[in-house]
């Protein structure tokens, strides 16, 4: 699926839009950063009730290329003018994050492997 699909599946509000075209293959819906830094993989799309900065410094991190923020939640200039910045879309949803990921699911989106540790 990519970006384009999902702003119509989801009815996301654009704040940041870099690449419609984007393929998203798998999503992780967390507000913890740090399973999104431990867990999560390029190819993902982050969903989060979150909206601080420390966000789209994560999803830089791991070369996340976009970012839906759920329950209609938006951030502050400073996060939206940082993702501009450094080439991270940003959307906004108006579902829960429980909502939003099923949808995703619902429409073939799979979800981050889970990756054990010994």
């Amino acid at each position: 699926m990519n970006i384009k699909k999902a702003k119509k599946l989801l009815g996301l509000n654009v704040l940041v839009e870099i690449n419609p075209e984007l393929e998203i293959e798998t999503a992780c819906g967390s507000d913890l950063m740090s399973d999104v830094l431990a867990f999560s993989s390029s190819k993902t799309i982050l969903l989060t009730g979150l909206t601080n900065i420390q966000v789209v410094r994560t999803a830089e991190m791991i070369d996340l290329k976009a970012v839906i923020f759920v329950r209609n939640k938006t951030p502050e200039q400073e996060t939206i003018e940082l993702a501009q910045k450094k080439g991270i879309s940003l959307y906004k949803a108006p579902y829960s994050l429980f909502a939003c990921c099923g949808l995703l699911y619902q429409a073939g989106v799979k979800p981050e492997p889970i990756k054990s540790f010994k």
